[in-house]
């Protein structure tokens, strides 16, 4: 029998966040006496639990910790999160990208436009910028949310698997992306990277409207 996929909050732990495999779970709770963690059904039930209080779920069954704390909080966002994300005229096409903060909407950076991009290097360049932003600013514990698998993917691999051709017009985005490898491979990181839940909550708060 096929096992069932299951999600992995880690509460406390090298990384905290959300993760979609035990081996990635294992990853953040390894070597960590006081790691705090349990496992869920599926990705909404994981994200309510990570927003939620710690010990509605810890020595408590799931379906427990989900009758007190689910209903609160699937319907918001954790609290003092931020939001990246890009826009791209065309593909390629004119691409900018920026992160805003959850809780009120204001704009943290913005960056662009760069000539020839693709939304997919804007996604992922938001979300290494927001990375290294906060770990600069010693905000190790502030959650990123972000609406693109792909650049999570790219984050995680410390790589951008990006098809785009490099030109003269687009040079400048592509000495960005070697920074934002070159970043990711030196350094490391505890702001939990969060997929945001567009069909639950709407547009990411950093949307630029223009679809």
């Amino acid at each position: 029998m096929t096992n069932k996929k299951k999600y992995y909050v880690v509460w406390v732990g090298q990384k905290p966040g959300v993760y979609d495999s035990w081996q990635k779970c294992q990853e953040q709770i390894k070597n960590f006496p006081s790691a705090k963690y349990k496992s869920f059904k599926s990705y909404d039930e994981a994200i309510a639990a990570y927003g939620g209080d710690i010990s509605d779920y810890i020595g408590k069954s799931t379906a427990a910790g989900r009758k007190r704390s689910v209903s609160k909080t699937t319907a918001n966002p954790v609290k003092g999160a931020l939001s990246v994300d890009a826009a791209c005229s065309g593909n390629p096409g004119d691409m900018e990208y920026r992160a805003v903060w959850v809780d009120d909407n204001v704009e943290f950076f913005r960056k662009g436009p760069f000539s020839q991009g693709t939304n997919n290097v804007g996604e992922f360049l938001a979300l290494v910028h927001a990375i290294a932003l906060l770990k600069k600013m010693n905000k190790n514990d502030v959650p990123i949310y972000t609406d693109s698998k792909i650049a999570m993917g790219w984050v995680n691999k410390k790589k951008a698997n990006t098809k785009l051709k490099k030109t003269r017009h687009n040079a400048v985005l592509f000495d960005l992306i070697d920074r934002a490898e070159k970043w990711l491979k030196a350094n490391s990181w505890k702001n939990p990277i969060l997929k945001w839940p567009t069909s639950a909550w709407g547009e990411i708060p950093a949307d630029f409207g223009r679809k």
